[in-house]
Formats: structure tokens, sequence, C-alpha cells
């Protein structure tokens, strides 16, 4: 340290180290309770992970269901869970995330700038025991991001290759069918040309879109209401290392701009650093297709590279590798963004379509494209075992990528060239043609077209059955009405678009109690650490069972966190995620 900056001290009941959703939602609950809390934030923006993400919440029992007059029960919920999560179901865990995370909606929409809008999201495995169609996952509502004042340009902005020209779109279906229906409905044109004016005019005004939705908007409400609160919000502040006093951590030594400093919290520090996803030593160890030699590419931030595990490991707290699918894995696609850059491109749509399928290089289909991102993904990894590389190809006809897009193509009228020119798409006037253009086999990507369009004519997937649940059906075309998922690949030219591997998160994390204080290897809580978010071990297992069953445990545990640590909720936790056969039941 330089002698211009002398030894800073600064002093707090609460030290939350980073600023997302799991990490504000714990300060503000915090500082609701009574708690003196500062955040800082590695990355010179606030918002983590969450910004770049859907904004959605899987919350069993919320208020906005129960008020819409959705029929379900806690019961069938903790049965899907349970069936979702198998060999890792956690009683404790999820006992208390039934129990609280209807709660944690009430109190953030009570208490704060927090609100949530109900969505049509059905459960991504309706069809299990315990699914439903619709009524678990709500939505932040859109924001204002001019409510935040100066602090607006510190709100990290949205992930750059799923907006048009920096417009967000909202998750739900009902914004999207507008934008696809632009050039076929009168209604759809207008509602576009309304959108992008206003847009524009924000552009011009203030440099970027302030009516932010999804993520975005949730990461902007958290933050409003931690500022309002007077939390302050030290971005461009790295933890570089815990402080203890004993076995007890009592602090972390930062590094600001003016150099590093110590803050020193008396009840402690939540690490809520966004998971491993960035962390390519872990990464090695945990995803197979990296073990293998594979690529993986992340939309997350690229902040988001393991310190709270590292900070954890560094105090005594357990890390381990255990789900089989350690991360909530996302299909993506490198996008030439032009001047050397590359983006990410998360498929989160193009999947449902009809008449657009996905194969492996050999030409051939190996699962149900309109499951879950994640389901896909494992089914990616699977497919391609004993291949160095795991990806697959995105296939269409002409009018299919004219109507609906594929990956960052963005559909009629817009253009193709530039696309074509950078290599992210391929195309051919034949299937043999555009095989050999994508590097794929020609002979088996036409005998899988020749068995797909079999039943496709028909509106039958004869080979995975597409199309057979609610939620294939969600983000579909609702006018192939056969099935909204399926047609058939018709005339030429054809275009294909190379998908690889990425994720929305790690689901592999610290181990904690369900109160979230990290455990040591003994499963003994180190006195004065907790985790939150995706740097805490996901609930789920390694599993994905519906649209938001990241942000809805994370806010959930981070509102039980503050109050454990703040002494109003008392819970006499057992580790959190123990092996099977060693599960134990909360007192």
């Amino acid at each position: 340290m330089g002698a211009n900056h002398p030894p800073r001290t600064r002093h707090c009941d609460l030290l939350v180290i980073g600023a997302g959703a799991g990490g504000l939602s714990t300060a503000i609950t915090a500082r609701k309770h009574g708690l003196d809390v500062v955040v800082i934030e590695k990355d010179t923006v606030f918002g983590g992970t969450t910004a770049f993400s859907g904004g959605v919440l899987w919350i069993p029992g919320n208020p906005h269901a129960q008020a819409a007059g959705v029929r379900d029960s806690r019961e069938a919920a903790r049965q899907y869970l349970k069936n979702e999560c198998g060999a890792f179901f956690d009683e404790a865990a999820v006992e208390a995330f039934l129990d609280k995370a209807p709660e944690m909606v009430e109190f953030f929409e009570r208490e704060t700038t927090v609100k949530f809008v109900p969505t049509l999201y059905p459960d991504y495995h309706p069809t299990v025991p315990g699914g439903v169609d619709v009524g678990r996952s709500i939505l932040a509502a859109p924001y204002d991001i001019r409510g935040l004042g100066a602090d607006r340009a510190r709100l990290r902005p949205p992930l750059e290759t799923i907006t048009f020209i920096g417009m967000m779109f909202n998750s739900s279906n009902a914004d999207l069918k507008h934008f696809f229906n632009a050039t076929r409905s009168l209604a759809s044109f207008g509602y576009v040309v309304k959108r992008l004016a206003r847009h524009l005019l924000e552009l011009a005004r203030y440099g970027r879109g302030i009516n932010v939705t999804s993520g975005n908007a949730l990461a902007a409400r958290l933050a409003k209401s931690a500022l309002d609160l007077g939390i302050p919000i030290l971005t461009g502040t790295p933890a570089q290392q815990l402080l203890q006093d004993g076995a007890a951590v009592a602090g972390a030594r930062v590094r600001d701009a003016q150099g590093e400093f110590e803050i020193r919290a008396r009840r402690g520090v939540v690490l809520a650093c966004g998971g491993f996803s960035h962390d390519v030593q872990r990464l090695q160890a945990a995803y197979p297709h990296v073990k293998r030699g594979g690529e993986h590419v992340s939309p997350v931030p690229q902040g988001n590279t393991g310190d709270g595990a590292r900070m954890a490991e560094q105090a005594g707290g357990s890390v381990p590798l255990r789900y089989p699918q350690p991360a909530a894995w996302m299909p993506v696609s490198r996008v030439p963004l032009g001047q050397g850059r590359v983006g990410v491109f998360p498929h989160l749509l193009d999947r449902y379509k009809p008449g657009i399928i996905g194969v492996t290089r050999r030409g051939r289909r190996f699962c149900n494209e309109s499951e879950s991102y994640h389901d896909v993904g494992a089914a990616m990894v699977k497919a391609c075992e004993g291949e160095r590389e795991t990806a697959m190809w995105l296939v269409c006809d002409h009018l299919t990528i004219r109507k609906y897009g594929l990956g960052h193509v963005k559909p009629a009228p817009m253009p193709l060239r530039s696309f074509l020119k950078s290599g992210y798409l391929a195309k051919g006037r034949t299937l043999a043609e555009l095989a050999r253009n994508a590097g794929l086999d020609p002979a088996g990507l036409e005998r899988t077209v020749r068995e797909y369009n079999a039943g496709a004519v028909r509106g039958v997937d004869e080979q995975f059955g597409r199309g057979s649940t609610s939620f294939n059906r969600y983000l579909a075309d609702p006018a192939q009405r056969a099935n909204p998922c399926v047609a058939p690949i018709g005339q030429g030219p054809y275009y294909a678009l190379k998908v690889v591997m990425g994720d929305l998160g790690t689901f592999d994390g610290i181990r904690t109690d369900v109160a979230g204080r990290v455990l040591d290897g003994r499963d003994a809580p180190i006195a004065g650490l907790y985790a939150v978010g995706n740097d805490r071990a996901s609930i789920m297992g390694g599993n994905y069972p519906g649209a938001g069953i990241t942000l809805g445990p994370i806010m959930t545990f981070g509102y039980i966190t503050a109050r454990h640590i703040a002494g109003v909720e008392t819970l006499n936790a057992p580790s959190q995620q123990a092996p099977a056969g060693e599960l134990h039941h909360a007192a």
C-alpha cells in the first residue's frame, strides 16, 4: 500500500460480498432487521448474473398465483421436488424453502421497491407427479431505471446478444409474439413500431434503454431498495481475503481504486460471488465435456470466477463436486459482433419452433429439442460422449428462418447476409451441400430429415415426442395447429447454426446448513461465514424443475440467512445436501 494511501478500516455488522440477487436480497433483509450492512462488488457494475437473467422466480404457493385462483398445494410441490432431486433431495432445505418462499415474496413486495407479476410458465416437467401446468413462476415487473438516479450508470446492462439495438424483451411469451408476427399482423406491427420508437427516444436522451425488463428489472429494483435503505454498494471493490479472529470470520481485506483496506464485520461475512462458471480449473474438474477437451462458453458475467468457493475453502469450508449435472446447462452460440468481439447467444427460444431440429456432427437428432435448455444441454453432453467436441447444429429451411429467425439471426425483414459472411450461419441449396458446408455427415443429415418429416407432415415427432407437454408448447408457435412444436423441413435453401455448451450458473457449490452457515469438512458451521446465491450448493440436486429455480431459492435463502444472522430466524439446521442415505430431519 502506497504512502499516499494510509490504512483504512471500515466497520459494519454484516459484510456481503457480491451484488446480485443473492447478495442484495440478503443485505436488504438484514438491514430491514436492524443490521448495519455493507455490500462490495468486484465488477464496476452491480446486478451480477441476475441482470443477464430472465428475472423469473419459481415460488410454489406464491401470492400472485393464489390471487389468480390457481390451484396448487404445498404437498404437490414437495412431491415434485422429491421426484426431481432424486438422491439429492434435502428434506430440511426443501421444507424451509416451501415454508419461506411465499413469505419472502410478500416481504419484498411490502417492504421494498421489488415487485413481481404472474406468468403462465408451466413446470419444465409438468407430467412428473407433483408438476403443474401453471402458477409456480413469477416475473420481476418492468422498471424505469431513472428511479436509480445517477446510479443507473452502475446497473449491469442486459446481455448484448439478446437485445435488439439495446432494447430488452420481456421474458413472457406475450411480448415476443408481437415481434415474431410483426410482418403478418397489423396489431403486432403497431406494437413493434411503438416499442421501437420509444426505445430510440430513450437511446437519444439517455444513451441506453431506461424501461428495463426481466432480470435487469429485478437487479435494478433490488439495488434501488438497497440504496434507499442506505446500504452502500461499493462497486469496483473485490475481496482479497477473509479476516479471521481465531476460528471466526470477522470481515475481509478488500481493494478499491485507492488501494487495500479492511472491512470488519461484527456479525460476519456473506459470500454471494456468483458461483464458478469462469473458474477454468474447477470447470475442468466438474464439467464432463470440459474434462474431455471440449469447449464451454458461458454467457454469465466474466467476474464469476469462483472467488466465493476459494475464500470458503481457505476458511476451512467444503466445496465438493457431487451433482451429476454440476451446472444449469445452456446451449449457446458464439456470435461475431465485429471489431474482433465475440458475443454469447443463449438459445432460449428457437429450439421450440416448428421446423427447427438439432443434430450432432453425425447428422442425427438426439433429443426432444423443445425440452428445457438444461435438459437439451444434458442430452448434448451424453450424445457426444467419446468425442472431443460437445456440439449440436440447429437446422431449418429458408421459410422457417425467415419466419422465426435462428439464434442471433432475426426474422424477416432483417437480412441474413452478414451472418453467412461471418460464418455464424452455414447454407446449402440441398441438405447434402449444407452438411458439407457445416461439417456434418451428409448421409446422416438426409436420413434424419427424411425420418423426421415422415411424422412431421402430420404434426407428430415419431422419434422424441416433441410437443407432448405444456412446457414444450409454451414457447412454440400456436398457429401451427397440428403441433406447435413440429413442422416438416421443406424446400431449400437450408441453414445450419453451430451450438456449443454454456451454463446459466453453477449447481455445485459451497456446502451450508439450511440457514446458510458454511460447513467445514466435519459438517460443523464456520463461525461468521455464510453463503448465498450460486455460491451455495443448489437445493435442486443438479436438476432444473422449472423457470426460476435458481432465483427463487436464491432470494428465499438470502431472506432466511439474513433473518438468521439478525437473530429472528431460528433453524436447527442440518447440513445441506447430505449424501443419499444420510439425510437428516429438521428439529
